[in-house]
């Protein structure tokens, strides 16, 4: 195996592949992995596989150690989203969880093996302040005091200072809108917030429409702040494209068209590109290169 390729993006789409490698390309993979926050998650592509037995035991206590961290992180982000509703809930707002918390509490592919740093949620803008407010009095506060940051945040942004809880430690993004008021785009998060839906029987809590959440996890890895997780965003988005076509085969133009009404034609663009290219997520023609979408410039 060719050193100077990416090992982990090989390993995930070819598990098999693990057999045939030196000791220092399974050092290197596991590097290269661990770097990704996509340890615990190679664990679960390998630990089902024919592979996994021909595997180092000192290569697979790895990924079980990181898988079992990735677990209990999981049980943590439950009980956070539990005390986020029970701190919101005098409000009557429905919370809409994002990302990492959406996936956790709606049972989807991606939490399966992933390692979180914050809890995101999505509110509508008009009630931000009743929400900080009963935040605030359930322990939460904000990570932000310097005045300008303070202004700039609930000026231009799309969410507020980020909120730290003073017990646990733990920090929750309450976002209005999934791109700052300042960006090239601008979707109607009335429309996300209106698509939503329930998990499981709870009412209150909500998340993102399949389209929509494709959506959002494309905008934030494209098109919001620094490339820090971008290849762990791109194993969640081909996650969540496996999965949302293979219960609906009209997924795709769903998407394309929801795309198109929200203002995100291009990074879904990018994102079923590098999904295809980096993973092999087996994303029709029609999908990746619809007309309305134009090709980025070289």
């Amino acid at each position: 195996m060719n050193a100077s390729l990416n090992l982990l993006t090989a390993a995930l789409r070819d598990p098999p592949a693990l057999a045939r490698w030196s000791q220092a390309d399974l050092t290197l993979l596991l590097q290269q992995a661990r770097r990704s926050n996509l340890l615990a998650r190679l664990y679960t592509v390998l630990v089902g596989h024919p592979v996994w037995p021909d595997l180092s035991e000192a290569l697979r206590r790895h990924l079980e150690s990181e898988y079992a961290y990735a677990e209990a992180q999981a049980r943590a982000v439950r009980w956070e989203i539990a005390c986020i509703l029970d701190a919101v809930r005098e409000t009557g707002v429905p919370v809409i969880l994002l990302k990492g918390a959406a996936y956790v509490a709606a049972a989807l592919p991606p939490a399966d093996g992933r390692i979180f740093s914050d809890v995101d949620i999505l509110v509508p803008k008009e009630t931000l302040g009743r929400v900080e407010q009963a935040l605030l009095r359930h322990g939460w506060v904000t990570t932000h005091t310097d005045p300008y940051d303070q202004r700039y945040y609930r000026q231009w942004m799309h969410e507020l200072p980020p909120l730290r809880h003073v017990r646990r430690d733990t920090v929750l993004d309450v976002h209005h809108n999934i791109l700052p008021e300042t960006a090239a785009l601008h979707p109607d998060a009335a429309k996300l917030i209106a698509a939503a839906v329930a998990v499981e029987a709870n009412p209150q809590m909500k998340v993102l429409a399949p389209a929509d959440m494709v959506l959002h996890s494309a905008t934030h890895l494209f098109f919001d702040g620094e490339l820090e997780n971008g290849l762990r965003d791109l194993v969640d988005i081909d996650a969540l494209l496996r999965l949302f076509s293979s219960r609906d085969p009209a997924f795709w133009d769903i998407v394309v068209e929801r795309a198109a009404e929200l203002d995100l034609l291009r990074p879904l663009f990018y994102a079923l590109r590098y999904c295809r290219r980096i993973l092999g997520t087996p994303v029709p023609d029609r999908a990746e290169g619809p007309s309305e979408i134009p090709p980025p410039q070289d």
